[in-house]
């Protein structure tokens, strides 16, 4: 008879099948975290997917006024990558931001008149003005961003954090994504579920998607004549025919699969709660503005996102579309800012309002910057900006982050950096830190080597810890 691998060691009844299956569980025991007292329970992720420009949001450029249509100089350039979107362009005219920046707050933050609202909750915010990354080209630097991978296949980091934290709430998800339209440029890029996909870890730590309109969840509703009853019998039922094949094969997927039916059936009544928003107050409404009430934007996203970490949901992850400003980007980071401003600020006060921001490590930022350059034809109102993975800005909130920071510094074109670099995986590494996590240690074996999200990379950036 004929038997695949798997089913022999499945079916050596306390012999190699057993053995194997101890050393399977022993080998994820040892990814369980916090390796340390963790200053963070849980993580929002609001991500700006399309690459927002550092000159029309944090990095002040004062020379650039003065530079404003000169050709940027091959020695601020130094022969550096170009996209195929540039470098052909016979000229490259450096382009001012018509958006004023201003100084806010007692830290002396700079914010583009574009975030007013971001502008007053400065001194809470940590702004690092000297990340940068390897990709230049958006899928491989969202990837990057999400996986600390370029090319697709390795866990997502809200993955990692599932697999070594687990969830706080037993009736809703580790790890939970939503995703939303900017309204600066309505045919932005892609994004593919794989993004908040568990790669070679078990798939019960991969993001669940909350929709917008009709179920939040998939099929969470019970089709018309079954009820409640009916289901939990039938997942019972279901949980024991499964159950055989665990103990016959010993897959995890299986074991995988039982626990998402239950998660299911637990989130048929958690997550109507948990996205019925009517009890909220008027206060609270205000302070995410005039569209928290409208499901699927990213006002309504940064309220759910509050109301999930509040639920103890690990990590809550938001994407927002239509940053990728390549011609146009005037009026198109305008709609943006008005997206996510308000939003943003509010998420950041409401946690504050209610304790939680001590406990919750909120991040803000895309996947690389925009050149100093215009790309295409630069005229007094209007100009593009092409990807720059040398330079950017994102902010960072809450437990375990020093408030009230401005780090890092680029040159006066905002080309290269000039002091305290920070890599993508420095980023992961700190974000680890955070929660308790040594990103050294959070590993996975697959195909023979131990994995983890900063590779055989990354840093804690120890100025940034409060």
């Amino acid at each position: 008879m004929n038997e695949s691998r798997r089913h022999f060691l499945g079916s050596a009844a306390g012999g190699m099948g057993a053995t194997a299956l101890a050393t399977l569980l022993h080998a994820e025991s040892e990814g369980i975290a916090p390796h340390f007292a963790p200053n963070s329970k849980r993580v929002i992720y609001l991500f700006q997917s399309g690459a927002p420009s550092q000159f029309e949001t944090f990095d002040h450029k004062p020379l650039l006024k003065k530079l404003h249509g000169s050709e940027l100089p091959e020695s601020i350039r130094q022969g550096q990558r170009l996209t195929g979107m540039t470098s052909t362009q016979a000229s490259f005219p450096v382009a001012q931001t018509i958006f004023p920046l201003r100084q806010h707050g007692q830290s002396g933050a700079w914010v583009s008149d574009l975030m007013p609202h971001i502008a007053k909750v400065a001194d809470q915010l940590c702004f690092v003005k000297s990340m940068y990354t390897e990709a230049i080209n958006h899928d491989p630097g969202v990837t990057f961003l999400q996986t600390g991978f370029q090319i697709a296949g390795r866990p997502s980091i809200g993955s990692w954090l599932s697999y070594g934290l687990g969830s706080q709430n037993k009736d809703l998800p580790a790890f939970v994504v939503m995703v939303s339209q900017g309204t600066g440029r309505s045919a932005d890029q892609p994004l593919y579920d794989r993004l908040w996909g568990s790669g070679f870890l078990p798939s019960k730590y991969q993001g669940v998607k909350f929709r917008s309109q009709g179920d939040p969840v998939l099929y969470l509703t019970n089709p018309e004549g079954v009820s409640p009853a009916d289901r939990r019998r039938f997942i019972d039922d279901l949980a024991q025919l499964n159950q055989l094949k665990q103990e016959e094969f010993h897959d995890p997927e299986i074991a995988t699969r039982i626990a998402q039916y239950e998660m299911a059936f637990k989130m048929q009544s958690s997550v109507p709660e948990l996205t019925d928003v009517s009890k909220e107050s008027a206060h609270t409404l205000a302070l995410y503005g005039p569209e928290a009430s409208k499901p699927g934007t990213f006002a309504a996203n940064c309220l759910l996102a509050r109301r999930m970490s509040e639920r103890g949901v690990r990590f809550v992850q938001l994407f927002h579309r239509g940053w990728d400003h390549h011609v146009n980007l005037p009026p198109a980071i305008k709609g943006q800012c008005y997206d996510v401003d308000q939003a943003s600020a509010g998420l950041i006060q409401d946690l504050k309002e209610r304790g939680l921001l001590d406990e919750t490590l909120v991040v803000w930022g895309g996947e690389f910057g925009r050149t100093v350059y215009c790309q295409g034809k630069l005229t007094p109102d209007d100009y593009g900006r092409d990807h720059h993975p040398r330079c950017f800005s994102i902010w960072m909130a809450g437990g375990g982050i020093k408030p009230g920071l401005s780090y890092g510094e680029t040159d006066d074109y905002s080309y290269n950096i000039v002091s305290n670099p920070v890599h993508v995986h420095d980023l992961h590494a700190t974000m680890l830190h955070c929660l308790g996590i040594d990103h050294t240690r959070l590993t996975y074996k697959f195909q023979g080597r131990h994995f983890r999200l900063t590779d055989v990379h990354g840093r804690v950036v120890k100025d940034l810890l409060a």
